[in-house]
């Protein structure tokens, strides 16, 4: 069952298909639960996604933007099944991949990914747009 945004579907709102997969790609997003992360406003055009990932290296994350969707993922090798592991009397850390996207606004761009103490820092700007002066020519009649 698929559900929709209804004020997409109104006929007076054609050409705004773009749009609705946006919100879509959102609320799936929004759903997912695992790898927990924050979002927090550290400039007036920056903004840093901080991902909780203890237990994966640089090598088995992966950051991507795509058409506008910043991904994020990790891969556990042998999916956290390591040999000679010990037997656990309780496993509370996660030991499993994950991937978790975020869409980003147009003009926005990754700056920069970070990793330290199990946190994936992923800095997130949108450039000031240059001051364009255009002069118009007046033509005499």
């Amino acid at each position: 069952m698929t559900t929709r945004t209804l004020v997409f579907d109104s006929p007076f709102l054609l050409g705004f298909e773009h749009t609705r997969a946006l919100i879509e790609r959102a609320a799936k997003g929004a759903a997912e639960s695992y790898p927990p992360y924050n979002v927090e406003q550290i400039a007036e055009n920056r903004v840093r996604i901080t991902l909780a990932v203890a237990g994966f290296s640089p090598d088995q994350l992966q950051v991507v933007v795509e058409d506008n969707q910043l991904i994020v993922a990790g891969k556990r090798d042998g999916d956290g099944k390591e040999s000679g592991q010990a037997a656990y009397l309780h496993r509370g850390i996660a030991a499993r991949g994950f991937m978790r996207s975020f869409v980003l606004a147009d003009g926005m761009e990754v700056d920069q990914a970070l990793l330290e103490h199990g946190l994936l820092h992923i800095d997130v700007v949108r450039p000031q747009p240059a001051r364009q002066i255009k002069q118009i020519p007046i033509r005499a009649g």
